[in-house]
């Protein structure tokens, strides 16, 4: 793998309760109205929730990031990644508030694309159900 190691760990408070997090992440659905830019290559048709051992690919312009989700908790996900990102990506979140941690080796700027994402996250989370607020 060509790049060099990176690491980040980002935490934001948002007006969602920890379910709505939880759908937002784990349903299929929702994850591609969001994660900017997902484009599954490989998807199991009709599955509606990740669960531990699925696979997906998802492509940033011309290079592809394998997917494993690894592991499935309350309230965090744990996915390994490999092709332009060799590492492993993990959220978790609670009432309120999402975190995610993202270590790897990669050419792309892991920070700035995770960071782009969290607001992503928080924007789509907050217009689609806005009477969701935790406040």
């Amino acid at each position: 793998m060509w790049g060099r190691f990176q690491q980040s760990e980002l935490r934001i408070e948002i007006g969602a309760t920890e379910n709505r997090l939880r759908d937002s992440l784990l349903k299929v659905e929702q994850l591609q109205k969001w994660f900017f830019p997902l484009n599954f290559v490989e998807k199991k048709e009709g599955k509606e929730e990740l669960a531990p051992g699925d696979r997906f690919t998802f492509k940033i312009g011309l290079v592809e990031v394998e997917n494993y989700v690894e592991n499935i908790d309350s309230n965090c996900i744990r996915i390994l990644l490999s092709g332009a990102i060799d590492g492993y990506q993990e959220w978790c979140w609670g009432e309120g508030w999402i975190q995610s941690r993202l270590e790897g080796i990669s050419l792309l700027p892991l920070n700035l694309a995770q960071t782009f994402n969290l607001l992503r996250l928080k924007s789509w989370v907050e217009r689609e159900n806005p009477s969701d607020k935790t406040n």
